[in-house]
């Protein structure tokens, strides 16, 4: 079982980006404390990747297939990539991270790639924060006037924000662990070393060791410098990220919920117009999803090259 714990770095290492992703605004916007947020996320990543993370898996199993050694450094190169983004406080794609080291691993080994499960992955990279976008910015732009019109006033209005932002940040955490357990284990269910049950089980608790430990650098990035939100358009942010990974989740589709809440925030922030949102923050962020799978596959075939006589 040594062979898996570069996927417990790696889940770790998601679960310390991704939390921002489900509790981040809740917490900005004073919905909920921060241990009451890590908690409940951690809880329900746990159940939504055991129960419900097997679909992707499937996916990435066909986009490359690997053995021990490959799935060790494809494992090795995603959880470092993404640990360093994180300590950069940058919300990073952890799908890009995987995708980017399978491809790299296999092509120093010499395993087909299949191009057509590769572009429609990339597509998804694409289709996920638009989604997020237009489904944020339509929900904000009609449906808080209907609020209004029914009589509903700001108290009113933010104690229900408040809620929502409590069990939107559950549904959250839950469509986190069924999407993106499959970054962390999926490639050793293709290798045949883990069972697609003890691969979720073991993927969502070192997610959930992530978001205990070392989840804050980034739920303040997304939470305070992308843009200003209130409970409201926090909660229809949450709304929209869930949505979207639940979506691409019954796709067999594993996507960033990083790009997903980015796109999300920024749909609300432009509700009241391009200036109330951070640019220069978000073309950071974006040039960090441009960078991310290209570093892990040449991290990937680097490991594979030095570490190539460990596994014969």
């Amino acid at each position: 079982m040594w062979a898996i714990i570069p996927a417990l770095f790696m889940g770790w290492s998601l679960g310390a980006n991704d939390a921002a992703n489900v509790c981040g605004l809740a917490v900005t916007v004073g919905a909920m404390r921060f241990r009451t947020a890590v908690f409940l996320t951690s809880v329900f990543v746990i159940l939504g990747a055991y129960l419900s993370g097997q679909a992707g898996m499937g996916t990435y199993s066909a986009l490359a297939g690997h053995g021990l050694g490959g799935a060790f450094c494809v494992a090795l190169a995603a959880g470092l990539t993404v640990t360093v983004m994180t300590w950069r406080g940058l919300p990073v794609s952890t799908s890009q991270a995987a995708v980017g080291a399978i491809v790299g691993v296999a092509l120093v080994t010499g395993k087909t790639v299949d191009w057509g499960v590769f572009g429609r992955i990339v597509i998804s990279w694409v289709a996920s924060p638009l989604g997020a976008l237009i489904f944020a910015f339509l929900l904000s732009r009609l449906f808080t006037p209907f609020l209004f019109r029914v009589g509903l006033g700001l108290e009113a209005l933010d104690r229900l924000a408040r809620f929502g932002l409590i069990l939107m940040g559950i549904w959250g955490a839950y469509a986190l662990g069924a999407n993106n357990v499959a970054n962390v284990t999926g490639v050793f269910v293709g290798a045949g070393i883990l069972s697609p049950a003890m691969a979720g089980l073991i993927g969502g608790g070192s997610i959930a060791l992530g978001v205990l430990t070392y989840s804050r650098p980034v739920m303040e990035t997304v939470g305070q410098k992308l843009v200003q939100v209130g409970t409201w358009p926090a909660l229809l942010a949450l709304a929209s990220q869930a949505a979207v990974l639940q979506l691409f989740t019954f796709l067999g589709v594993p996507v960033s919920s990083s790009q997903a809440v980015v796109g999300a925030v920024v749909g609300v922030g432009l509700v009241k117009g391009v200036s109330a949102v951070n640019l220069r923050q978000v073309l950071a962020i974006v040039l960090g999803w441009v960078l991310t799978p290209t570093i892990s596959g040449l991290v990937g075939a680097l490991a594979w090259l030095v570490l190539r006589p460990l596994f014969g």
